[in-house]
Protein backbone atom coordinates (compact mmCIF):
# COMPACT_ATOMS: atom_id res chain seq x y z
CA UNK A 1 0.00 0.00 0.00
CA UNK A 2 1.23 3.33 -1.21
CA UNK A 3 1.08 6.88 0.36
CA UNK A 4 0.66 10.15 -1.75
CA UNK A 5 4.56 11.25 -2.89
CA UNK A 6 5.18 14.88 -1.51
CA UNK A 7 5.51 15.80 -5.87
CA UNK A 8 2.00 14.11 -6.38
CA UNK A 9 0.11 15.80 -3.35
CA UNK A 10 1.38 19.47 -4.29
CA UNK A 11 0.44 18.20 -8.41
CA UNK A 12 -2.93 17.48 -6.92
CA UNK A 13 -3.03 20.56 -4.84
CA UNK A 14 -1.46 23.62 -7.49
CA UNK A 15 -4.11 21.56 -10.28
CA UNK A 16 -7.35 22.17 -8.05
CA UNK A 17 -7.04 24.75 -6.20
CA UNK A 18 -8.96 28.41 -6.67
CA UNK A 19 -6.38 30.44 -5.70
CA UNK A 20 -2.68 30.92 -5.33
CA UNK A 21 -1.66 29.29 -1.91
CA UNK A 22 -5.08 27.51 -1.02
CA UNK A 23 -4.90 24.01 0.38
CA UNK A 24 -7.99 23.44 2.43
CA UNK A 25 -11.13 24.04 0.41
CA UNK A 26 -13.43 21.22 -0.64
CA UNK A 27 -12.30 21.26 -3.97
CA UNK A 28 -8.03 20.17 -2.99
CA UNK A 29 -9.81 18.02 -0.38
CA UNK A 30 -11.79 15.90 -1.81
CA UNK A 31 -9.16 15.84 -5.10
CA UNK A 32 -6.27 14.12 -2.14
CA UNK A 33 -8.85 11.94 -0.82
CA UNK A 34 -10.19 10.55 -4.19
CA UNK A 35 -6.46 10.01 -5.35
CA UNK A 36 -5.62 7.93 -1.58
CA UNK A 37 -9.37 6.30 -2.65
CA UNK A 38 -8.08 5.21 -5.63
CA UNK A 39 -4.81 3.80 -4.32
CA UNK A 40 -6.37 1.84 -1.70
CA UNK A 41 -9.08 0.38 -4.03
CA UNK A 42 -5.96 -1.37 -6.04
CA UNK A 43 -4.19 -2.15 -2.43
CA UNK A 44 -7.70 -3.95 -1.81
CA UNK A 45 -7.47 -6.07 -5.46
CA UNK A 46 -4.43 -7.32 -4.50
CA UNK A 47 -4.92 -7.83 -0.93
CA UNK A 48 -8.73 -8.78 -0.44
CA UNK A 49 -8.61 -9.81 2.76
CA UNK A 50 -7.25 -6.83 3.98
CA UNK A 51 -10.19 -5.66 6.24
CA UNK A 52 -8.53 -3.57 8.24
CA UNK A 53 -7.97 -1.72 5.26
CA UNK A 54 -11.23 -1.72 3.94
CA UNK A 55 -12.87 0.40 6.53
CA UNK A 56 -10.19 2.55 6.22
CA UNK A 57 -11.28 3.14 2.77
CA UNK A 58 -15.01 3.22 3.27
CA UNK A 59 -13.75 5.92 6.09
CA UNK A 60 -12.07 7.87 3.64
CA UNK A 61 -15.44 7.13 1.12
CA UNK A 62 -17.26 8.90 3.64
CA UNK A 63 -15.47 11.71 4.07
CA UNK A 64 -15.40 12.34 0.36
CA UNK A 65 -18.98 12.23 -0.15
CA UNK A 66 -19.39 14.77 2.74
CA UNK A 67 -17.36 17.04 1.55
CA UNK A 68 -19.04 16.40 -2.03
CA UNK A 69 -22.50 17.15 -0.40
CA UNK A 70 -21.11 20.55 1.10
CA UNK A 71 -19.87 22.10 -2.20
CA UNK A 72 -23.25 21.15 -3.44
CA UNK A 73 -25.06 22.98 -0.39
CA UNK A 74 -22.90 25.59 -0.99
CA UNK A 75 -22.56 25.69 -4.77
CA UNK A 76 -23.94 23.83 -7.72
CA UNK A 77 -21.45 24.64 -10.47
CA UNK A 78 -18.41 24.41 -8.12
CA UNK A 79 -19.92 20.90 -7.83
CA UNK A 80 -20.58 20.02 -11.25
CA UNK A 81 -17.06 20.72 -11.99
CA UNK A 82 -15.71 18.79 -9.61
CA UNK A 83 -16.91 15.94 -9.79
CA UNK A 84 -16.47 16.38 -13.91
CA UNK A 85 -12.75 16.89 -12.66
CA UNK A 86 -12.92 13.57 -11.01
CA UNK A 87 -14.63 12.16 -13.04
CA UNK A 88 -16.75 10.46 -10.02
CA UNK A 89 -20.36 9.41 -11.36
CA UNK A 90 -22.59 11.56 -8.79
Amino acid sequence: MSTITAERRAEIIKEYATKEGDTGSPEVQVALLSERISSLTEHLKAHPKDFHSRRGLLVLVGQRRGLLDYTKKKSQARYESLIGRLGLRR
